[in-house]
């Protein structure tokens, strides 16, 4: 079969990664792009590309190229296409449009101009014109325009193909299985050693790293991709690509998930469930508080909680436990977190071997590499241990000769930047959250000095005193100005630790594939 030109989609950061992925699977003439990746091949290629890459987010086969300085151009370009190749008129389609260009500033009003071309073709060609579908098309096609240079593509893959299609219940914030791949990848484990996601949420870095593991593709749970409607759909060679078992393999170590929410656990645990991996990964209720040595070499890839969309009263604590626990209790270990601010990742007090520049959604986060060693950094050097590897070293190079990115800045809805320290509720949560610790601690001392004179059938109200400024503290009102606002709160309002999650129940409606040959049982 021919080749012929193909583009894959993806998030920011991760050309390089997708253009591994391409390049293992047999595409030639690869070259990334800003947010792209661009290459040849087959039909074969193309349906491989949907089924088995686990960081691009669609796949799209151009159609024709052309430029264009103005809507009637795009107009009379778009209707000069022989659309009876692609459409017919039992055919419903939508066009989607992204333009970076000062001629063409409204994606929307792109949209309407190929539409209208597409169905102003079939009018004057048979006096009838298609449907089109915004919700559910048939076929789905992209119009890029970048300055005058405009593409229209061919959208193969339909739904995003982040939606692996195992996910059956979700929690508040859940990473993107994209990006979770490409983490994973980032950090070349490939099942070498056990993986360990101590804040797993619902399952999504763990059943990534099960499925990396094993080398299943990600596409063996989809229901369907868009190409399947195409008029030269060929049905046999997406079943063999569908059964072909070839290329896994068999996973000797463990993956394991721990979330302090049991709601996250519960939802992992369908997840897992549904993806057919539950001998593959393990999942406990646990706070990172518990974190011990494991027992067998491993790795962390984790996902702590930015202060953003999820919060933490306690956050800055957060991460200075999990400093404290990577430093004594994964000692000759690899860890990898994504986060936010520099702010959080000083409370660490872990310098990091290589930071990587991710975006998870539209923050701008460090994905950080940190190599856990017993002693001195020289001494732990002296013995042939490795901080950085050579890969590393120039990827630090690279990235100082880089405009460094504005750490405290971002945009708002108007595009404007404005500044992202930590925010003020942050800091009145983990000043509330350190407070109600310290009189708790205050109260607990005095009650065991109480026990200790034999004090304790005496009412506790009338001997009650803040020791840290003197004053009696009668009937639980701190007569100090500093902790007024704190006496009159709940502290259960301050004693959570960790991720503050909502449990979202959906309705569990996962079906086989279609396409006539049924999803293969993960669990046998």
């Amino acid at each position: 079969m021919e080749n012929f030109k193909l583009i894959a989609k993806t998030f920011q950061g991760l050309e390089n990664v997708l253009a591994q992925e391409l390049e293992e699977i047999g595409a030639v003439n690869v070259e990334q792009g800003n947010r792209v990746v661009y290459f040849e091949g087959d039909k074969e290629m193309m349906y491989r590309a949907n089924f088995e890459l686990r960081t691009a987010v669609r796949i799209l086969k151009p159609i024709a190229t052309f430029e264009a300085v103005n809507a009637d151009e795009v107009y009379d370009a778009v209707k000069n296409i022989d659309w009876t190749q692609h459409l017919d008129l039992t055919t419903t389609f939508a066009v989607d449009s992204v333009v970076y260009s000062e001629e063409f500033r409204n994606s929307k009003f792109v949209s309407y101009k190929v539409k209208d071309a597409i169905v102003d073709f079939f009018r004057e060609k048979t006096g009838k014109r298609p449907n089109i579908s915004v919700a559910t098309p048939d076929i789905r096609f992209n119009m890029h325009i970048a300055e005058k240079s405009c593409t229209l593509s061919l959208d193969s893959s339909g739904e995003s193909l982040h939606k692996r299609g195992y996910r059956q219940a979700t929690v508040e914030s859940p990473i993107n299985e994209v990006l979770a791949a490409a983490m994973i990848l980032m950090t070349g484990w490939k099942g070498e050693c056990d993986f360990i996601d101590p804040m797993c949420g619902s399952g999504t870095i763990a059943i990534e790293a099960a499925l990396i593991a094993r080398n299943i593709a990600p596409g063996i749970f989809r229901k369907g991709y868009a190409f399947e409607k195409w008029k030269d759909f060929d049905p046999k060679m997406l079943e063999k690509i569908y059964n072909d078992e070839s290329k896994e393999r068999e996973f000797s170590h463990h993956v394991y998930g721990y979330d302090q929410d049991f709601s996250a656990i519960n939802a992992a645990t369908q997840n897992v469930k549904a993806a057919g991996l539950t001998n593959e990964i393990t999942l406990a209720a646990q706070p990172f508080q518990k974190f011990t040595q494991p027992a067998e070499k491993s790795i962390i890839v984790m996902n702590p909680p930015y202060g953003e969309r999820i919060s933490s009263p306690n956050l800055l604590s957060l991460y200075r436990t999990i400093g404290e626990r990577l430093k004594h209790q994964f000692i000759g270990n690899d860890a990898w977190i994504i986060g936010y601010r520099e702010e959080t990742f000083d409370q660490i007090g872990l310098k990091p071997s290589i930071k990587i520049s991710l975006y998870n959604g539209s923050l701008n986060c460090e994905f950080c590499k940190y190599t856990i060693f017993d002693g001195k950094m020289n001494d732990f050097r002296a013995q042939g241990g490795v901080v950085k590897t050579d890969s590393e070293r120039k990827h630090n190079a690279e990235r100082k000769h880089l405009k460094p990115r504005h750490e405290n800045t971002r945009m708002n809805d108007r595009g404007e930047d404005y500044d992202s320290e930590i925010p003020d509720y942050i800091i009145r949560r983990h000043n509330e959250f350190m407070a109600n610790q310290a009189r708790e601690a205050r109260r607990n001392k005095f009650d065991e000095e109480r026990e200790s004179k034999g004090d304790n059938d005496k009412p506790r109200k009338n001997f009650r005193q803040d020791h840290s400024h003197g004053h009696s503290n009668y009937g639980g009102e701190a007569k100090n100005s500093d902790n007024r606002r704190f006496a009159s709160q709940d502290k259960n309002n301050f004693n959570r630790e960790g991720r503050d999650r909502k449990n979202n129940n959906f309705k569990n409606d996962f079906k086989p594939r279609k396409g006539g040959f049924p999803r293969r049982d993960r669990n046998n």
